[in-house]
């Protein structure tokens, strides 16, 4: 099971990479399989306060799943949704599905199936007769007794189905029970392509090196006695892991991959735009042909003209 900061450093990653919006949504809703379904959550930590801020009668699995206010065990030691020690997020359907695209600035209105439904989130929708498998969709299916009431909600690409019903669940095979689909507006464009550089590290050497280097000096880390010298050595190894121990979720590996490239470039913020550069012509009039073609000389784009004598 991924913790939060891992999932959070794959939506970096899959930023940085500008794939196409439905294959990086789709593979963020994949990384969270397992997480826990908790009722009317969006994405929180799975925490017992926050737990407890969302229980309610007729969802007693939010205290009888959680060992600390069942009364198990005093803390989360030892919890499965306390990988390594990390806390994952919980959500409910609706939930899910609004905070995996929400990673990609695609924010569904409606607090629930039924509203996100009847909301103007949607590019496009239908009934699962007409599915569309190439895009990504919300997927969809009312009560029993009111079929004007949406009673589930889940994401569906390519036949495949990821939900948060009993946790995140990943199917490879769409169910039956699905009757409506969806395409949220925005989901058929694709994230802007960053200009590419390459991972940095031990070894490493050139121009990009040295903006990395430049970088963490402008920001305060130290390279001495090397400075912005070209060469990726151990100093430049530890400045950069100083740097992604301070902006968490970073891995602290000292290599700078897309994500510390990212972080590098919010971190240091935009370039002012280099003051104008104002050229001037001198003119020395009365000078001889000769001085005049050695003073050229000095200065490669100068140029000389002749004038008219008195």
């Amino acid at each position: 099971m991924n913790t939060a900061n891992q999932v959070d450093q794959l939506v970096q990653q899959l930023k940085n990479d500008g794939i196409p919006l439905s294959d990086a949504v789709w593979q963020t809703a994949l990384a969270c399989v397992g997480w826990p379904y908790v009722y009317a959550a969006w994405g929180e930590y799975c925490t017992p306060a926050n737990r407890k801020r969302r229980a309610r009668e007729d969802h007693p699995t939010i205290v009888s799943k959680c060992q600390v206010l069942n009364g198990s065990k005093a803390n989360c030691n030892g919890c499965k949704w306390l990988p390594d020690g990390q806390n994952v997020r919980c959500y409910d359907c609706r939930g899910f599905t609004d905070w995996c695209l929400k990673q990609f600035g695609i924010d569904l209105k409606g607090e629930g199936a039924t509203s996100q439904w009847n909301s103007d989130n949607w590019a496009a929708k239908g009934t699962i007769d007409t599915i569309p498998d190439d895009i990504l969709v919300c997927l969809f299916y009312p009560k029993k007794d009111n079929p004007k009431v949406m009673e589930h909600t889940g994401l569906g690409y390519k036949g495949e189905t990821c939900e948060c019903s009993s946790g995140v669940q990943h199917f490879t095979k769409r169910n039956k029970k699905w009757t409506h689909w969806a395409i949220p507006k925005g989901i058929d464009g694709d994230i802007p392509v960053p200009e590419t550089r390459p991972t940095l590290r031990k070894g490493s050497t050139g121009p990009y090196v040295v903006e990395c280097q430049n970088d963490l000096l402008q920001l305060g880390y130290d390279l001495s006695p090397y400075g912005a010298d070209e060469k990726y050595g151990n100093k430049t190894m530890a400045a950069v892991r100083a740097f992604q121990a301070d902006h968490p979720p970073l891995v602290q590996d000292g290599i700078c991959g897309p994500a510390t490239w990212a972080a590098l470039d919010q971190a240091v913020g935009p370039q002012p735009e280099p003051a104008p550069v104002t050229y001037y012509t001198v003119t020395i009039p009365h000078l001889t042909k000769a001085d005049a073609e050695k003073l050229v000389a000095q200065y490669p784009r100068a140029k000389m003209t002749a004038e008219d004598g008195e």
